[in-house]
């Protein structure tokens, strides 16, 4: 099922990287950064020289993050799976290493384990790239700066990906020099937390608040601190979460945008809602480009434009959101339905439900080309720093501010409407933090932050424990057995696996 048409040409397995990896990376520019020629190459005698050869590593480096390993299959598996939220889907022989995440039994040696390891440290190498060639270049050193600075937030984020899956991760800062460099041992994910913060608070000092339309989509300072708030966050550094989350609110840079079920289609990708989305497109003259499956995996089954089935909700997160929120339906595609866009979605089939949030009409299927590839991810969204300061807020005594940002969510979600949804009142600082969490649960389902969310409010047994996980074990995924044996036991398994 995979489509093996998109090729990286980083010839890297996980950690170990071949010095050849470091001097390939695309060499098509043009005046958009996501049109990228995956296959093309250059070679590394002649590259990093000038500006241009700058521009395409980073173009590179965004290209990559829409690859297979890291919004498909692994993801699904490592950050969707293990949740209430979420099951397999599509039909009960396919896929069926889904269940393993979902049943908490995956061993060790399952390939997705391997691939989201991969994923992440293909961008971390890109990222460590740009960062130690860039600054030799002769070029516009505001640009150089901001490229750094770019590249930094990406570090950032796949190491935070990384360090919430498996706990402690090899923590790669440069390129390796020499062979000697290749195998490096688990770094303690306290220190794997500090060097994600330490990249993103200098990301956050050099990015721009926004950017003209050429180059929509690119990191800003508002995405470096969103993120760095959602890493305090899992540190539970709450005064850090708030002052941050203080910060992108304070900006003026961001908004609500008023249709919930709008604000995920392709018409409004980019939004005043978005922090930071990866970037995907359907681009007819360059199909290698076109290359994100992230919506063809969950898209309905069975009909036309629709997708493989797969990650999707279940009748728990159905019946999780209050009486008359909008945000289910926005949220779930149910068999037999008929879209807002206009879809009529069989009354029969392999699932009763769908994730709409990565749904793609239809009618812009085209022949040939992924279906939904040109549907963006959204990564952070202003909701969620709102919630973060509302969670924030509540957990340093300020239930005024607390209860003023989840209103804002809850507004937004409510609509005209005077009797769904009422405000919350409450000033008491557990009942508040439980509303909170709920409020989390139905404005980003299906966005991939329940499971790690669970786990980090301390609540896996209550939760997850009738589906077999167990403290002590399950706060985090088994380490590729294969990386281990690459390492010749440099790397150490988590225990219990």
């Amino acid at each position: 099922m995979k489509n093996i048409n998109f090729k990286t040409n980083l010839k890297q397995k996980g950690l170990y990287l071949g010095l050849a990896a470091l001097l390939i990376v695309p060499s098509s520019c043009s005046d958009s950064f996501l049109d990228v020629d995956p296959q093309g190459k250059q070679a590394g005698a002649v590259f990093w020289v000038n500006e241009a050869d700058a521009t395409k590593a980073v173009n590179a480096m965004y290209a990559n993050l829409r690859s297979w390993n890291n919004t498909a299959f692994g993801p699904i598996a490592l950050e969707s799976m293990g949740s209430d939220d979420a099951e397999k889907g599509s039909t009960p022989s396919d896929a069926t290493f889904f269940n393993l995440y979902d049943t908490f039994t995956v061993g060790s040696t399952d390939g997705q384990l391997g691939g989201f390891w991969e994923g992440q440290y293909q961008n971390i190498n890109y990222a460590n790239q740009v960062i130690t060639n860039i600054p030799a270049i002769s070029m516009d050193e505001n640009l150089k700066a901001r490229y750094l600075a770019e590249a930094k937030f990406v570090r950032a984020y796949s190491y935070f990906r990384l360090v919430r899956a498996f706990g402690d991760v090899p923590l790669r800062l440069s390129l390796p020099k020499d062979a000697s460099e290749y195998n490096l041992p688990r770094t303690p994910k306290a220190d794997v937390y500090a060097a994600i913060e330490k990249d993103l608070s200098e990301a956050a000092a050099v990015l721009p608040l926004n950017y003209g339309a050429a180059d929509l989509g690119r990191v800003t300072k508002g995405a470096a601190q969103s993120l760095h708030a959602k890493v305090s966050m899992y540190q539970a550094k709450w005064q850090q979460v708030f002052d941050l989350t203080t910060q992108v609110i304070n900006s003026g840079q961001y908004s609500l945008f008023a249709d919930y079920e709008a604000l995920f289609r392709v018409a409004n990708e980019n939004s005043t809602e978005s922090i930071f989305e990866i970037q995907n497109e359907l681009i007819p003259s360059n199909k290698d480009a076109s290359n994100s499956q992230y919506s063809q995996v969950q898209g309905v089954r069975g009909v036309t434009g629709g997708g493989w089935g797969f990650n999707v909700p279940t009748e728990a997160l159905s019946k999780s959101f209050e009486a008359g929120d909008p945000r289910r339906d926005a949220t779930i595609i149910y068999r037999g339905e008929t879209t807002p866009a206009g879809d009529a979605i069989p009354a029969t089939g392999d699932n009763p439900m769908y994730n709409q949030k990565s749904y793609v009409p239809f009618k812009l299927y085209v022949t040939g080309f992924n279906e939904g590839s040109q549907q963006n991810v959204r990564v952070i969204r202003y909701a969620e720093v709102l919630l973060m300061n509302a969670e924030a807020a509540n957990e340093i005594g300020n239930s005024t501010t607390a209860l003023a940002s989840l209103e804002l969510v809850r507004a937004r979600a409510r609509g005209a409407s005077k009797t769904i949804l009422p405000k919350v009142t409450t000033t008491d600082k557990t009942a508040l933090r439980t509303a909170i969490w709920n409020e989390r649960r139905s404005e980003l389902a299906m966005e991939f932050d329940r499971y790690f969310d669970v786990i980090r409010q301390g609540r896996g047994t209550a939760i997850f424990g009738p589906k077999g996980w167990k403290a002590g074990k399950n706060e985090v995924w088994p380490i590729p057995q294969n990386e281990i044996d690459l390492s010749a036991g440099v790397l150490t398994q988590n225990p219990g696996y």
